[in-house]
This record gives structure tokens, C-alpha cells and sequence, in this order.
């Protein structure tokens, strides 16, 4: 049954979601330039009190709630899908390492990851809920619990179109990059989009790109002149149905 609840201004909401992973000293409350998911042993003391504890829960609540209230047809089940997924991301998604020039190398999938992958195969609406920085998190994650040795969260701004880095080692080394695009339904990945990312692929070097969406792609994507060539050998589109698929397979994987 629809509930009423109050309204923000799309603005503001996503203004809010902007800050999602803001880092507060636990002591002074002072905001910190540090990602969440940070080691202690790779923290600097706050530069107000020197505390090293932090505090990263009023923030990501916040945030979602405030991206929740921008529908005026959310029910009571959306409203409590939005409250359960806010609650899993205050404990961190992923364990971040450390930081090298292209971002920040992933260490470990936090037990909330398997979490929030079981809550979406049973919830899979909630995943338009989820802001787009922890959706990073989420794939990078993903890539971790694949095998992949080394993996790289880039940084919100300057990522030179890569979300996620992800390189296995073997004989050889394969590097592949991704680029997420957490869309709401209806919002289409473009083939503007895949080109873009394909000249991505030719500047970094990268063996190949995936193009991972949780809404779908524009119909005529994949037989488009000049993609159709490199789909998917070079470029591969990974939709909202795929990637939760993807997902749950990868949480049921038994670590070796």
C-alpha cells in the first residue's frame, strides 16, 4: 500500500548522494579527506585531534533515505528495501588498501558485499536505490571475488572514464577496465556511450572493456556499424539482469 512521505527536491537529494562515502573523526566530528573501507594501519590521524577512530554511518543513511524520498510512488516495501541497503553499506562494501595513481587498490570483499547481493536477488528493485559510488564498490568487489589479483577503485573525479581496474596475473597478464552506469529503468546506455569507452580502451591499453549498466542498453547497440566488430570480443555490455545474475554466482563461488 503507498505510503505518503515528504518530498526533497531532486537537487538536494543528489547533492546528498554526492557526499556519499564522507569520512568524520569518531572523537571531534571534524570531516576527514579519506575514503570509507580505509585500514586503520593506512589511516593519518585527524588533523584537528589526532583521533584515529571514524565514524561513516550518519552520512550513508542519510543519503539514501534523501534518494528514496525522490519518488512520490514509493510503498512501504520500497521505503524498507532503501532502510535495509543503507543499513549493509554503513558497514563497508569493500576493504580499500592502498592508494596508487590510479586509485585505490581493493584488499578484501566485506562481509556486507555477500549481503547486499543476497538481498537483491530476492529485492532486485532495490538496486535503483543504491548510489552510484557504492555501485563502483559493489562491481569492484565483484572483480576481487573473481579472482582477479589486483583491483583498482578509481577516484570519483579524474578516472580517465574507468570505474574499475581489474588485472589477473597468470602467465601473462590481462588487464580489463569497467565503467558503471548505475541508471534508473527507462535510462538506456547509448552507443555513444560504447564508443566513448572503446576510445577509453585504446588510451589505457587495456585487454577489454565491460560496459556494466543496472538498466538495459539502446536496442540497436549491439548491431550498430561500428561496435558490432568489437562486441564482445573488445567491449562487453553487461545489463541490470546480467550483472545481478552475475553477482549472485559469484556469492555462491566457495573461496579456494
Amino acid at each position: 500500500m503507498p505510503i505518503s512521505i515528504a518530498l526533497l527536491p531532486a537537487r538536494t537529494a543528489w547533492v546528498t548522494s554526492d557526499r556519499m562515502d564522507s569520512t568524520l573523526c569518531g572523537s571531534c566530528k571534524a570531516l576527514l579527506d579519506e575514503v570509507t573501507g580505509l585500514r586503520p594501519e593506512n589511516r593519518l590521524p585527524c588533523p584537528t585531534c589526532g583521533s584515529m577512530t571514524r565514524d561513516f554511518r550518519v552520512h550513508i543513511a542519510e543519503t539514501l533515505r534523501a534518494t528514496a524520498s525522490m519518488s512520490a510512488t514509493f510503498t512501504q516495501r520500497d521505503v524498507q528495501s532503501v532502510s535495509m541497503i543503507a543499513d549493509l553499506l554503513i558497514q563497508g562494501v569493500i576493504i580499500q588498501g592502498a592508494k596508487t595513481h590510479e586509485g585505490r587498490l581493493v584488499e578484501a570483499v566485506g562481509i556486507p558485499w555477500l549481503d547486499i547481493i543476497e538481498f537483491l536477488g530476492k529485492n532486485p528493485d532495490a538496486a535503483y536505490q543504491i548510489p552510484p559510488t557504492q555501485w563502483e564498490e559493489i562491481i569492484a568487489g565483484a572483480y576481487s571475488k573473481a579472482g582477479f589479483e589486483e583491483v583498482v577503485l578509481t577516484p570519483r573525479s579524474g578516472d580517465g572514464g574507468r570505474d574499475v581496474i581489474a588485472t589477473k596475473y597468470g602467465l601473462g597478464s590481462i588487464r580489463v577496465i569497467d565503467q558503471v552506469k548505475a541508471y534508473k529503468p527507462g535510462h538506456l546506455v547509448t552507443a555513444d556511450d560504447a564508443r566513448a569507452l572503446y576510445g577509453v580502451l585504446q588510451l589505457d591499453g587495456a585487454a577489454k572493456g565491460f560496459l556494466t549498466t543496472t538498466s538495459d542498453f539502446a536496442p540497436r547497440l549491439r548491431t550498430d556499424s561500428l561496435l558490432g566488430p568489437i562486441i564482445p570480443s573488445r567491449i562487453e555490455l553487461i545489463n541490470g539482469k546480467q550483472l545481478l545474475a552475475r553477482l549472485e554466482a559469484l556469492a555462491r563461488k566457495k573461496p579456494r
